[in-house]
């Protein structure tokens, strides 16, 4: 798949996964949603090399899920924050964790609690217009064209 030209293409889908659609940059949102700013608790959280952290970090910032904010002057250091965007990414990670709760299931499993209530979150994707569940109706892709 090339990430240059379907940040162009007519299909959501595909532009977002331009950016995002690796499992790193996945996993920072995820991060980033339970409170990690810093770029050594990301590492540490995900061990995942310095180099690839750096290029994830830089591509999340530069699409504006992410922003960095100066922490420390001496030695200078930055924190990495949820835009509006990021914290708008935050249903997409919980569909794609429902979608491998019932498939990718198995053994134990991280659980995700409303802080508030204590009770565990079951996420589901609702169409706004119809109030119809997503996927429970057939689909029709529309381009552009069509409009």
């Amino acid at each position: 798949m090339n990430n240059e030209n379907n940040g162009h293409e007519p299909c959501p889908i595909a532009r977002s996964l331009a950016f995002a659609g690796d499992a790193w940059s996945i996993l920072i949102l995820r991060d980033a949603h339970a409170g990690l700013t810093r770029f050594d608790q990301f590492r540490k959280s995900l061990g995942i090399a310095p180099t690839m952290l750096t290029r994830r970090l830089a591509t999340l910032t530069e699409e504006g899920l992410l922003e960095k904010r100066r922490y420390s002057e001496h030695p200078p250091r930055e924190e990495y924050l949820l835009t509006a965007a990021g914290r708008d990414f935050l249903p997409v990670l919980f569909m794609m964790g429902a979608w491998g709760r019932q498939y990718r299931g198995g053994g134990k499993l991280v659980r995700f609690l409303d802080a508030e209530t204590g009770t565990e979150i079951k996420a589901v994707a609702v169409d706004e217009v119809t109030g119809a569940k997503i996927g429970t109706r057939p689909i029709r892709i529309v381009t552009p064209d069509e409009s």
